[in-house]
């Protein structure tokens, strides 16, 4: 009877080579980093302007609070380069676990062109209804006059006396067309008081997260701006934005439209004080 180890014990163990372990996921690569750097996460909100909320979220590999995959590029990108982290590993992994590579263009477009194309409701169409009377009395004075020559042509073959020719209707009076009034333009802007600084945010060509400070730092609004949505700052100094997709907005500054080439899903952080426009 053996007492030593059996030929099973005695087998070498498997040698688990790096590839195989398990790697650190996105978000918990950052929280370490970040108490390593001695960072909080109120300390880590304040210096890159990303909300606490999303900033825990994203530390438990919960990507749905930023909003899409553009703005979830952004703030891993954003925090990694707070606390001392290379974002091209992060953001590379982060496109392995949620589809390999960019995703394709977010289900929420036709969901938006949907709602644009949606038939508002209107009152009633007078133009149109006009322009039916106008077409309706036209072939009632065409129909007069063609059967009025025929008796005329009647009456000169039998030699009879010939009929007076009929007076024109009232009804043949067309009416002018009523022009709907122009709207209003957006001008109005232009009429931003000399004193403060105004600035306008237009999502025109889609969502875009918007935060917007005072002078003092206190924040105005910090939320996502739907498509077709927008909102106004004004202060007696200066206006402080941040735009998570400043491609899908207009900006105007005391009146003045800001003409910059945005790309898609460009983050830009701007100050903007009294006078003509000038980015911060």
């Amino acid at each position: 009877m053996s007492i030593g180890n059996s030929p099973e014990d005695e087998r070498p163990f498997e040698d688990v080579s790096e590839e195989d372990r398990p790697s650190v996921s996105v978000g918990r690569a950052l929280q370490q980093a970040r108490i390593a750097a001695g960072l909080t996460v109120d300390d880590v909100s304040s210096a890159t302007r990303v909300r606490i909320g999303i900033v825990h979220a994203i530390e438990r590999d919960d990507f749905a609070p930023c909003g899409g995959d553009v703005y979830a590029r952004g703030h891993i990108r954003t925090l990694a380069k707070h606390v001392k982290l290379d974002p091209a590993p992060l953001l590379a992994q982060y496109e392995a676990q949620n589809g390999g590579g960019r995703p394709a263009p977010t289900p929420a477009a036709p969901l938006f062109e949907a709602e644009r194309i949606r038939p508002e409701r209107r009152g009633p169409n007078w133009t149109a209804a006009m322009v039916a009377a106008i077409v309706v009395v036209i072939g009632f004075v065409g129909f007069t006059m063609v059967n009025g020559g025929d008796d005329g042509e009647a009456n000169v073959a039998g030699d009879t006396e010939p009929t007076a020719s009929p007076t024109p209707s009232p009804s043949t009076k067309t009416a002018k067309p009523v022009v709907p009034a122009p709207d209003p333009s957006d001008s109005a802007i232009a009429a931003a008081p000399q004193d403060k600084v105004t600035v306008k945010v237009v999502a025109a060509d889609g969502p875009s997260w918007i935060s917007a400070k005072d002078h003092n730092g206190k924040t105005l609004f910090a939320e996502l701006l739907k498509k077709g949505e927008d909102k106004t700052f004004q202060d007696n100094s200066k206006i402080d934005l941040v735009l998570g997709d400043a491609g899908a907005l207009d900006l105007f500054v005391n009146g003045k439209q800001i003409e910059e080439e945005w790309g898609p899903g460009t983050v830009e952080r701007l100050t903007y004080t009294k006078g003509d426009p000038q980015a911060g």
